[in-house]
């Protein structure tokens, strides 16, 4: 160090060495090749699920009314998406599962931050919110139905019976893996209660909460598919009655389409918890190149 405090040359030089020999690697691609690397993965699936279902089809496993091939199904499904009562049924399944989801939220939200604040309440309750989660949805049907009749409320409380359990066990993870030492920190600097909590323990399990979101997610949504197929509510019409309705007339081609909805829109909700999951990683300095 200079006089003047300054780097010396010979410093500042091994400082842009080292600089550039940690970003050489990094090389900024074309934004078509990068939608290219990401398009390709999934349509290469989607083409190879396909031609195992053809091949399923060929093989004679099963006459075509029993199980269409693509040819079939893929044009019945174009002819849906053409309709207003199929976006009708679909608003109100979305309804249902972002209210569910909503509510789930902040119930496991509640209760896994009661339980980390508590020693007592984790030794009371922290082996039944897993025995909770690990519980089938559909067995708890029948007392939702006995509870609360063939209603909506019927279907909302067997969502966040399955979905809660995840997302509080999520945030639990969290705070459980949160280090020491930025505990001792966070009170260092006159963080207490619910300031510690806020500006550093919840930010600080966000990774593990997030991940316990998006299994909530996966757990509320299969609830809810579930719910509709048994919870039928007149003049509603949703994703899960087309289904039964479909699988009653024994029109397959419909029904297979409206399989194929439902795990759409489990593709693009898991897509969207992978842009939450990598925009973390990335603030934190985890993503890969």
């Amino acid at each position: 160090m200079r006089a003047d405090g300054s780097a010396r040359p010979e410093l500042s030089r091994q400082i842009s060495g080292l600089d550039a020999l940690e970003l050489g690697g990094r090389t900024r691609r074309h934004p078509a090749a990068r939608a290219w690397s990401a398009v390709w993965p999934m349509a290469s699936a989607v083409a190879i699920a396909l031609l195992a279902w053809q091949l399923v089809v060929w093989s004679g496993w099963k006459p075509s009314y029993v199980l269409p091939g693509p040819a079939d199904t893929l044009p019945e499904l174009g002819r849906q998406v053409t309709t207003g009562s199929f976006w009708g049924a679909v608003g109100l399944t979305m309804q249902r599962a972002v209210l569910g989801f909503a509510v789930s939220v902040l119930v496991g939200t509640l209760v896994g931050a009661l339980v980390t604040q508590s020693s007592v309440l984790r030794r009371a309750v922290g082996s039944l919110i897993t025995g909770l989660q690990t519980m089938p949805s559909i067995a708890w049907f029948p007392l939702a139905i006995l509870l609360f009749q063939l209603s909506e409320k019927a279907i909302l409380f067997v969502v966040v019976l399955g979905a809660a359990p995840s997302i509080a066990n999520g945030l639990i993870a969290g705070v459980d893996y949160t280090p020491p030492i930025l505990l001792r920190a966070g009170k260092v600097m006159g963080l207490r209660g619910l300031d510690l909590y806020r500006h550093l323990v919840l930010p600080a399990s966000l990774p593990s909460f997030v991940a316990g979101l998006k299994q909530g997610w996966a757990f509320a949504w299969r609830s809810l598919m579930a719910g509709e197929l048994l919870v039928v509510i007149s003049s509603h019409t949703s994703l899960g009655v087309l289904l039964s309705q479909a699988r009653e007339f024994s029109q397959t081609d419909a029904m297979i389409s409206y399989m194929i909805v439902i795990l759409v829109v489990g593709i693009v909700m898991d897509r969207l918890f992978g842009l939450v999951d990598r925009a973390i990683r990335t603030r934190w300095g985890l993503a890969g190149d």
